[in-house]
This record gives C-alpha cells, sequence and structure tokens, in this order.
C-alpha cells in the first residue's frame, strides 16, 4: 500500500464525520470540501461569499503544503455556492490565486451546506 499523509485543520466536522482534510497518496493529493467554518461551525465571513472562498481555499492550500504540494501543483478546483449571484466572485477568487497554474475547474449552485452561515465549499486536487 502506498504511503498515505493525512492532515486535520481541527475543524469541528472532521472527528465527528471520520474525515481528513487532505489525503496524500504517493504524487497525487485530494482536499476535502473546505468551508471558512471557525471552531463553532459557523462562517468566519457571514455574507461574503468571496471572502469565504479566499478563507477556504488558504485552508485547502495549507494543508497542500502539509503534505508536500504547492498551488502550481492543483490540477483540479471545485467550487459550490449557495447563491448563484456568488458564483462569478467565487471564481474570480479562483482566477487570482490559480491564473497561472489554469486548474481544470467547476463551479456549481448547491441547496445549501452543512451550516445555513457557510455559502462556499472548495475542493482541491494536486499532482506532482
Amino acid at each position: 500500500m502506498a504511503d498515505r499523509r493525512r492532515v486535520s485543520s481541527g475543524g469541528p466536522y472532521e472527528q465527528r464525520y471520520g474525515y481528513s482534510r487532505a489525503i496524500a497518496v504517493g504524487d497525487s493529493c485530494w482536499v476535502a470540501g473546505t468551508t471558512d467554518a471557525g471552531a463553532d461551525g459557523t462562517s468566519a465571513h457571514p455574507g461574503d461569499a468571496a471572502a469565504q472562498a479566499r478563507a477556504a481555499f488558504a485552508i485547502g492550500l495549507r494543508a497542500l503544503n502539509e503534505t508536500g504540494f504547492d498551488a502550481e501543483d492543483v490540477v483540479r478546483t471545485r467550487m459550490y455556492v449557495v447563491r448563484a449571484d456568488d458564483a462569478a466572485r467565487v471564481a474570480a477568487v479562483n482566477g487570482e490565486l490559480f491564473g497561472s497554474v489554469r486548474p481544470a475547474s467547476t463551479i456549481v449552485q448547491v441547496a445549501g451546506l452543512i451550516e445555513p452561515s457557510l455559502l462556499v465549499e472548495i475542493e482541491l486536487e494536486a499532482r506532482a
């Protein structure tokens, strides 16, 4: 079995629901759906989808760094937004961070996230 490297951000949902913030196997790393939820599970930036996206991407990129990857290794981003009107602002944050990398990216509207104050969730995949 390949060496697995796991990262925990210490968020309230990881232990409760049995998952890792990120897991790396060999030359690949997957970052679980990430929000800007604080220790209490609510958004650190209520009502501001772009700020939530920036915070979520920062958490995801830290997890990648902990497993030996960086932003240039990102090959896919997925962005989930609760409000369709936020899609352009969230996608713009993706562009700010990955404009030169240009990973495959998807943005979709969802009915809601686990906590009503959360407007954005992101996922990252990286390959070395």
